[in-house]
């Protein structure tokens, strides 16, 4: 994958910079453009020990927040100025950082890139340390990562101030299977740190560079009779797979990238964790706290390095020191030994397995530090699946060389990363390796992997210019756009031909009108078969031969307010997978360029039909909701929702683009929800019942959007409770699609109407409270402090007799462990919810039916310790689980972390989703 993100440069680089922002160290090199001839790496100055400056190959990606005068002006001085995105007073970064984070509990940034691809909290929020305690100045990990970046450039401005590194060509690495968000991400780090003109570069194919730079006068002889060459980088963070076809020719071996990985946070971290949880269970003093893990786990860092080296000792010591006055007294120590360190890394990790293996089981991602790593940490299984995915592309690559009783498998290995120093990992995975293929595979050697991706990154640079090979990436498909061709037979354009490079756009020579300002839908199939279609071609669409690809939708924006324009299509293949497609105006008076971008990688899915009677359905709305106000009688609108079940179904059936559908039908006639009040309960009944969750379907952001215009105007038959009762159904139904701003509105009103009400009128039963206490409770995007406010009005009015049991599920719902779809460090306090809880233990469960629910969603187990009840709390709720004969799946929700099925996450969202419909994240 090669992304440009700039325009043409106005002046001339001279150094082509390559930087490596890894997980757990970053490294730079660099080359002089005006000789071009040799990778130098570029020497970070950096605090090693207060006051004191070294020089060092590698920059810890860390960062430390000390408490106020614990370190002097002279401790932090640098030579140079340096401002710091995350705007952290005396922020330390680098080698001191690491040294302080593993002796202060809670005060350490680590693994910022980690969190650059966890979309389950919001990655721009001051999150980090993840389980800092209040008074700790905190930051995003978008602006952890800039800090980075802002110091790699204050050092190299320092050294090369009349060539600063903003004006320099710059290369800079991501794991290869990085999605869109993480590679964004990444991109607004770098603007944030004053270098917005970049290139991104796949960290695998960097290794891979810098293997060839290295051997560039001996390629062919190097490379041998090797095919199919697999690229293992395990890092820090992630283990980044890829597959490199090799093929001979007169001019050299050409080299094409075939295959790459699903994002996979597998690697030294979760080596590093592993040890000190083993560690911690021998402290004594109970479960660690995140900041006391935290801590730990950069101790067994150490540990790892020291008992893994050539030279290593029997056995080493980590310590966990107290914190304030106990900072001494309170420290505790425990042993690790290098045969067990090895044990537990080799055979945890790399066990001995078949090729047909796969990771075991389907739970939900290993959370700590907020953190959701790998299930499965044996990474031998991840490979064995990943290379069964890529068979067919590695058994043509192979041709003959493809063992009769062996499946295809690569003859040429290059490992990267920083676990591979310990060389017993390295010899457990070529030992795997060979025997799945049935004889050793040939190893490129990689003498300092921790810098080689750096400087591939500057090897890329060269060979872009001519100064060495490119590794290509050719399409191994051809890509279709399906079109209207206005008779039964389907017909497709096709967009990209088989065999297509990446990064060359291709104009089609065709006119396609395109609709502007509303939702349009454009399907992709792509084809395997030998044939190759010029771009531009008009194809019959055979059902076998073309595999239908998950539709794209979008919403094309136009100042001008023209409905349609006439456009040409754009379209290049990215080196990751991604089609970019590109709607240029035709007419000179609609100048603009619209992208449409394509995930073409990941299984296919079959395109979505409508049920066959819609048109009646949609019919029988426009009766009521339609332009032309058509005499209905009262009882004939009551009847709505019986004859479109009649029409389609029973509503619990329609699946979700169904629904998505008639949502539209309903919008267009929205304003004539007034016409009465069955007209309007109706329609907000239907209307919430079709857009919900408000996300995980195309185009749902841009509905919710345009219902949210609706809420400044209220109901208009606000005298009658049923209709109220519907407003703030609906609310809830789609307060999933509401961004932060909205469900901060709905929670200042809720506030006001969820307040008990006092003297004579608390006698009086207030309407509607169960349904605002059900809307308030799913507003996952509010901060835990306004939770806290909302839980406190709920429990204050279940203090009432008469007020209705269901609120404790609103109770427990406010204060569950995970969210359903907001970010994780949102949830209120684990000290908060055992307070909750203890309400709720205290209630007779067979009484108050919501209770053992709401204790569920309490105590559920989240694996992130910094969210996590303490064990006795869990085991109470499983003992009255037990006793109250609850679903197994609540029990296994105290005991370990998984994805929830239909049935409970219908009611974690008050009500059943749509069928089909899969909610990620």
């Amino acid at each position: 994958m090669q992304e440009e993100i700039t325009i043409a440069r106005s002046h001339v680089s001279r150094y082509l910079v390559g930087i490596d922002l890894g997980t757990t160290h970053t490294v730079v090199a660099y080359a002089d453009l005006r000789t071009a001839t040799e990778i130098q790496l570029f020497a970070i100055e950096q605090l090693i020990a207060p006051g004191a400056v070294a020089a060092r190959p590698l920059l810890p990606s860390v960062r430390y927040h000390p408490v106020e005068g614990e370190l002097a002006a002279a401790d932090l001085q640098l030579p140079w100025i340096f401002t710091d995105p995350g705007q952290v007073a005396h922020v330390v970064l680098g080698e001191l950082a690491r040294e302080r984070g593993a002796r202060t509990p809670g005060r350490l940034v680590a693994s910022a890139k980690s969190w650059l691809s966890h979309a389950g909290v919001d990655r721009t929020a001051p999150i980090l340390p993840w389980g800092a305690a209040e008074g700790i100045a905190k930051v995003s990990p978008v602006a952890a990562s800039a800090s980075t970046l802002a110091y790699l450039r204050a050092a190299w401005n320092q050294r090369f101030p009349r060539q600063p590194l903003e004006r320099q060509e710059l290369v800079l690495t991501v794991p290869a299977s990085f999605d869109e968000a993480g590679r964004a991400l990444t991109v607004e780090a770098a603007r944030l740190a004053g270098l917005p003109q970049l290139r991104l570069l796949e960290e695998p194919q960097a290794a891979c560079y810098d293997w060839l730079h290295r051997h560039r006068a001996e390629v062919a002889t190097a490379l041998g009779e090797s095919r199919l060459l697999l690229v293992c980088d395990v890092g820090g963070g992630t283990t980044d797979l890829t597959l490199i076809q090799i093929e001979s020719g007169e001019a050299g071996p050409r080299l094409t990238r075939i295959g790459v990985g699903d994002h996979l946070m597998l690697g030294g971290d979760n080596m590093d964790l592993t040890l000190a949880r083993t560690v911690e269970t021998r402290l004594g003093g109970g479960r660690l706290n995140a900041a006391e893990l935290s801590q730990l786990w950069q101790q067994c860092r150490g540990a790892k390095e020291r008992l893994l080296a050539l030279d290593a000792p029997e056995r080493t010591s980590v310590t966990v020191l107290g914190g304030g006055t106990r900072l001494i007294g309170g420290a505790r120590s425990a042993e690790l030994s290098r045969a067990e360190v090895r044990a537990l890394l080799v055979d945890g990790f790399l066990p001995p397995v078949g090729s047909a293996e796969r990771p075991q089981g389907r739970r939900a991602a290993v959370v700590e530090f907020g953190l959701p790593y790998a299930a499965d940490p044996a990474i031998s299984r991840h490979l064995a699946a990943f290379l069964a995915q890529h068979a067919d592309a590695s058994r043509q690559a192979l041709s003959e060389r493809v063992l009769a009783d062996h499946p295809p498998m690569p003859d040429a290995v290059l490992l990267n990363g920083g676990v591979f120093h310990g060389a017993a990992l390295a010899d457990r995975l070529l030992d795997i390796l060979a025997g799945w293929r049935g004889e050793p595979l040939a190893l490129l050697d990689n003498p300092e992997p921790d810098l080689a991706v750096a400087r591939g990154a500057v090897a890329y640079g060269l060979a872009r210019s001519g100064q060495g090979l490119r590794i290509g990436g050719g399409s191994a498909r051809s890509y279709f756009l399906r079109v209207d061709g206005g008779g039964r037979q389907k017909q497709g354009v096709c967009l990209l031909p088989r065999g297509a490079e990446e990064g060359r756009e291709i104009r089609l020579d065709r006119t396609f009108s395109l609709r502007l300002g509303a939702p349009v839908q454009f399907h992709l199939l792509s084809s395997t078969g030998d044939a190759v279609y010029p771009p531009g071609a008009l194809v019959e669409l055979d059902t076998e031969e073309f595999s239908p690809l998950p539709p794209i939708a979008t919403v094309i924006e136009s100042k001008t307010g023209v409905g349609e324009a006439q456009v040409q299509l754009t379209a290049q293949l990215t080196e990751v997978g991604t089609l970019e497609v590109d709607c240029v105006a035709v007419e000179s008076a609609l100048p603009g360029r619209w992208r449409l971008a394509f995930q073409v990688r990941g299984d296919t899915t079959a395109l979505a039909r409508l049920h066959p009677r819609f048109g009646d359905a949609a019919t029988r709305l426009e009766r009521f909701y339609g332009a032309r106000a058509a005499d209905v009688e009262q009882k004939e609108i009551k009847a709505l929702r019986t004859d479109l079940e009649r029409l389609l179904g029973q509503r619990e059936t329609w699946e979700t683009p169904l629904l998505r559908e008639l949502f539209g039908v309903l919008w267009t006639g929205a304003r004539r929800r007034r016409r009465s009040v069955d007209h309007e309960r109706l329609w907000l009944s239907l209307a919430g019942y079709c857009l919900r969750p408000g996300f995980g379907y195309p185009l749902d952001d841009w509905r919710v959007g345009q219902l949210w215009t609706l809420y400044p105007q209220g109901v208009q038959y606000g005298r009658d409770a049923q209709v109220w009762a519907e407003w703030w159904t609906l609310w809830r139904r789609v307060a999933g699609g509401l961004d932060a701003t909205a469900q901060a509105q709905l929670s200042d009103d809720l506030l006001l109407e969820l307040r008990p009400l006092t003297g004579k009128a608390a006698k009086d039963k207030q309407p509607g409270i169960e349904d605002m206490a059900r809307l308030a409770a799913v507003l996952e995007r509010l901060p835990a402090a306004r939770k806290v406010e909302l839980g406190a009005l709920l429990l204050a009015r279940l203090e009432r007799k008469g007020e209705s049991s269901q609120l404790w599920w609103a109770v427990g719902r406010l204060g569950t462990r995970v969210p359903a779809y907001g970010s994780a460090h949102d949830v209120v306090s684990a000290a908060t919810a055992a307070v909750w809880l203890e309400r709720v233990l205290a209630l007779d469960w067979k009484a108050v039916t919501p209770a053992a629910f709401a204790a569920t969603l309490l105590a559920r187990l989240s694996g992130d310790r910094e969210r996590d009840l303490s064990e006795e709390l869990r085991t109470q709720v499983m003992q009255r689980l037990r006793a109250a004969k609850a679903p197994m799946s609540w029990l296994r929700m105290m005991e370990e972390v998984f994805d929830l099925d239909e049935a409970d996450a219908g009611r974690i969202f008050g009500e059943a989703l749509p069928p089909g419909l899969k909610l990620v994240g």
